[in-house]
């Protein structure tokens, strides 16, 4: 069994997993990505994502819900949904640094 104070890392950022949310990256960064499991399958008798909205954010608290997403797509499969948004963090994390 895992320790419960054991925090998944993906690429070198953490993920964070509430309900059907998984949040990838640090709220201390200038972006994370939303993941949001919309439809799940089973196989073999375990649920599997088939269906997962993707969504690169701004984190900064002074910018309305609405306007933090900076961009949005959605994904058959939830390891091509977290590889996006590996990408997305990325790019978004080394174009804030400039």
């Amino acid at each position: 069994m895992a320790d419960e104070k054991t925090i998944l890392s993906y690429k070198g950022h953490p993920l964070m997993r509430k309900d059907n949310l998984i949040y990838y990256g640090s709220m201390a960064d200038s972006h994370i990505v939303m993941l949001q499991i919309l439809e799940t399958k089973t196989v073999d008798g375990t649920q599997i994502a088939s269906r997962v909205n993707v969504e690169l954010q701004l984190t900064d608290p002074s910018v309305r819900a609405r306007d933090r997403i900076v961009k949005k797509s959605e994904k058959e499969g939830f390891f091509t949904a977290l590889d996006l948004g590996s990408v997305w963090l990325a790019r978004a994390l080394k174009d804030a640094k400039k």
